[in-house]
Formats: C-alpha cells, structure tokens, sequence
C-alpha cells in the first residue's frame, strides 16, 4: 500500500492491511510523507503555478522508485478529466512523470490512459467515497493499447490518500493487458500510529 510501517521489518514487508485486503497494483512507494510541509509543496505545485520545485520532484521519485524504474517498460501518469485539465492548464502528474522520464531514461506515455468521466475532488471524501468516486473513471486509450499490452508499468501520482486512484487506475492497465503495474507518488498521506512494544 506504499505506508511505511511504524517498525523495522528488515526485509521488505506487507502492511496488514495490505494482507486483509491486497490492493491491485503490485508496489506502491512514495517519496516522502505527506506533512504538513510536502502538503504545502504540492499544492503550491498543483493549485498555485508554483512549478520551480519540479526538477527537485523528480529526483526524490527517482530516488525513491529507483527499484520500480529499474524493472518498468513503460511510466504512465495519472490523468486528469479534460475540464479539470483545461481549468488547470497542466496536468501535475503529466509534469511529474516527464521529469522521471528524463532521469530514468523509462519512456512515458500521457495518452495511454484516459479519464473517460468527470469525478468530484477527492479532498474531504473518506475512503468508500473516495473509491466509488473513482470506480470505472479511467480507460486505456484502444489506439495506444499495445503500448501496454504484457509491459510493466509504473503509474506516476502527485499523492496517495487511501490509493483508490492508484487501484482504479492500475485496474484499467491490467484490463489493458499490463503485466505489472506499481504505482510511484511524490508524497504518501500515513495516519498516525501509536504502535507500541
């Protein structure tokens, strides 16, 4: 699920919520904690143009994902709707994965996958809504389908909430035929624990 655990595992290690209820995509990981101060990054980022902070973006997730991009054919970013886009100007997740396109030397495809309807924000929403707001949103575009046919596949998003984007997007890759699909986040939103030995 792309959570850090709140103890050394040593070898790399599932979640127990990752064992109740496995998610589609094979790995999640981000490159840091959704804190207060990576919250304000990316929504300078994402809502006020603030896009000097990209080149820093990319190196984290390339740091951070170096075992993801080592073993992808192909990075796709997660879409946005086209009104969003348009009202936007920019797609952050686009920007983001061209950024690790260029240090990975991994191809990057923004017309692969689609977001075939308008979904509500995802602020606020818990994490059912989140996921039925999400479910069915995203389509592999059938021109660029071969694209992903048998390939692994590394979905790039600005920040995983409770991954009901990354689900539902990796869910339409491996419709598509992907032969694997993990998904890389610049930030990861972690609850507080208060695990105790």
């Amino acid at each position: 699920l792309g959570v850090p655990l709140p103890y050394e595992a040593g070898e790399p290690s599932l979640s127990a919520a990752a064992i109740a209820k496995p998610p589609v995509y094979d790995r999640a990981w981000a490159a840091a904690r959704y804190s207060l101060t990576m919250r304000d990054l990316v929504q300078s980022f994402k809502y006020r143009d603030r896009h000097e902070g990209l080149p820093l973006f990319a190196r984290w997730l390339v740091k951070a994902g170096a075992e993801l991009l080592a073993d992808a054919d192909l990075i796709v970013p997660v879409p946005l709707y086209s009104s969003r886009l348009w009202w936007r100007r920019f797609n952050q997740s686009a920007m983001l994965a061209y950024g690790v396109a260029r240090l990975s030397d991994v191809g990057v495809d923004c017309f692969v996958l689609r977001r075939v309807r308008r979904t509500a924000s995802q602020v606020g929403l818990t994490a059912d809504q989140r996921r039925r707001n999400v479910a069915g949103a995203f389509k592999v575009n059938p021109a660029r389908a071969a694209r992903v046919k048998g390939k692994r596949v590394v979905v790039i998003d600005d920040v995983i909430t409770t991954g009901a984007t990354a689900e539902a997007s990796a869910r339409a890759l491996q419709r598509a035929g992907a032969a694997r699909v993990d998904v890389l986040a610049l930030a990861r939103a972690v609850e507080p624990t208060s695990f105790v030995l």
